[in-house]
This record gives C-alpha cells, structure tokens and sequence, in this order.
C-alpha cells in the first residue's frame, strides 16, 4: 500500500474556498466536496482566515493607539514648551490681559 502524500493549498485558494460559503445556497459540505477537501478542513480554514483577520485588526487598533498617544506627547511637550518661552519672556514685553 502506497501512503498518499499531503496536498498543500496556497493561501489564495483557501481565502477563494471561503469566499464561497458566502454565496447564496452554498454550504460547507457542498464547497468542500466540489473542491475536493472534507467539510471540517474548509471549515479550519474559515476559522483561520477569522483568527487572522481578527490579529490584523488588533495589530492596526494597536498600531492607531500608540500614534495617538505619540501625537499627545508631542502636544503635550508643545504646550509645556510655549508656557516656558512665555515665562521666560522679558517683563514688558507681556501683552496686557483684557
């Protein structure tokens, strides 16, 4: 007996497998057996395709957050910056309050 070796699918045409569920009518079972995969491999793959989907978006929610908390520093510093040059400044060079 001849043990079969292990197929090997591109990413491209798990995220096209998935895709098809998607459609109206399809089903998991009926995808998987026009692609020649079992139902529970298209379904690992559905599941992938969600966990990584789902780690991109924490990765860009991470990513958004440390740039908002950059650009607060840097204003933060602007800020402190322009209360130091204004206490600095001559005594009669100060505009007269309203």
């Amino acid at each position: 007996m001849s043990r079969q070796s292990r197929r090997h699918f591109t990413t491209e045409f798990k995220e096209q497998a998935v895709a098809r569920l998607s459609e109206p009518g399809a089903t998991q079972s009926c995808v998987a057996r026009e692609l020649g995969v079992s139902a529970s491999q298209l379904k690992s793959w559905r599941l992938e395709l969600a966990a990584a989907g789902s780690a991109e978006a924490i990765r860009r929610q991470q990513a958004e957050a440390a740039e908002l908390a950059e650009l607060r520093r840097e204003n933060r510093l602007k800020e402190e910056v322009e209360v130091m040059r204004k206490a600095s400044a001559p005594v009669g060079s100060l505009e007269p309050v309203a």
